[in-house]
């Protein structure tokens, strides 16, 4: 090691930087700091301290802490040399509190934390703790996935109270991406404790949903700044459900539907909802539909949604019709739809 750290160090920095920007950013730190004055001032770069992964991608996808001789290391030795820079962490459960509570982090804003179980969850985030004020005055930006219970039968409604939880601790939040590694069992469904859910903080959110009625509840003022917003939903269809609140959201500038199950309430349910977003700038529409007697394509598209958001700048989609077709006469081809299309900028 002591033979390799002498050739690194002949290296001129332009060439040491490009090198080291390959390598793993732990064994970064972990290897060179402290070694001398010359790897000091280069491992200090924001890029190796501004966001640190403290954990571990093994190759079945599955994450784990780091060992525990690394973790003392960067807990003893590292992090309180290098705190005031550190802006974003990833963290496992099992180390979180460890490495947390190692040392001050007055620039840190953003957290990921990953293989949070129930239990954990609730001594963190329902029990005042060492971390309390962290969570609650400092981070703007979190993403949080939970370790996921298979055999949890109510796992939408354990969703929603983990959910509203969050949105309470992390009163000044403004980023939250809602267990995005597990999206078939991070589903949530508000119909039981939607009444105390609200932030005025909250800008963006990506999140899953059981039906279109929980896209229904989020978008009723209870968000109000919320700008940026991108739903998995796995069920579009009609229901007795009475939204409170149907009003336009002019705030809303990006939005993204994504559902993998076939829908007949497209002109029902989709459409008015994205009439009300008439200052979009981004939109995104990945939806599978059944029952109508007629294709979606870019005439509809214009007619019904388009024509309604003058700011629009960028669109994707991917919408997939299925009907029945009684006269064979009337089916378009690929290329009427294409053509349909024709003035769509950056259209293939």
């Amino acid at each position: 090691m002591e033979h390799s750290m002498i050739q690194l160090d002949d290296l001129p920095d332009e060439i040491l930087m490009m090198i080291l920007k390959k390598m793993c950013q732990v064994d970064v730190l972990y290897s060179l700091i402290d070694v001398n004055q010359r790897f000091n001032i280069i491992v200090h770069d924001s890029i190796f301290t501004n966001h640190l992964i403290l954990l571990e991608h093994l190759s079945d996808g599955f994450i784990c802490s780091l060992t525990d001789s690394i973790l003392d290391h960067f807990c003893s030795q590292i992090l309180p040399k290098i705190n005031h820079k550190i802006k974003r962490l990833d963290l496992e459960s099992s180390s979180m509190q460890r490495i947390l509570l190692a040392t001050n982090y007055p620039s840190l804003h953003e957290l990921s934390l990953y293989n949070i179980n129930l239990n954990t969850f609730i001594q963190y985030f329902f029990e005042e703790n060492a971390l309390t004020d962290l969570f609650k005055n400092k981070i703007l930006s979190l993403t949080f996935n939970m370790n996921v219970n298979k055999k949890n039968n109510d796992r939408e409604f354990f969703n929603a109270i983990i959910f509203q939880r969050i949105i309470k601790t992390f009163t000044n939040i403004q980023y939250l991406n809602f267990c995005p590694s597990s999206t078939w069992y991070s589903r949530i469904s508000f119909e039981i404790f939607i009444e105390n859910l609200a932030s005025s903080t909250l800008l963006e959110l990506h999140v899953t949903l059981t039906n279109f009625d929980n896209c229904l509840y989020l978008l009723d003022g209870r968000f109000n700044q919320l700008h940026t917003l991108y739903i998995n939903v796995a069920d579009i269809q009609s229901s007795q459900q009475t939204i409170r609140n149907m009003e336009n959201l002019p705030n809303l500038k990006c939005f993204s539907l994504y559902s993998n199950v076939m829908t007949s309430a497209y002109d029902e349910l989709v459409v008015p909802l994205l009439n009300r977003m008439f200052n979009l700038e981004e939109l995104g529409l990945y939806i599978k539909l059944r029952d109508k007697n007629t294709f979606i394509d870019g005439n509809n598209l214009k007619k019904n949604i388009l024509n309604n958001m003058s700011r629009l700048k960028k669109l994707q989609f991917y919408i997939r019709s299925t009907t029945i077709v009684l006269n064979q006469l009337n089916i378009p081809s690929n290329e009427d739809i294409q053509y349909t299309f024709k003035d769509f900028y950056n259209n293939h």
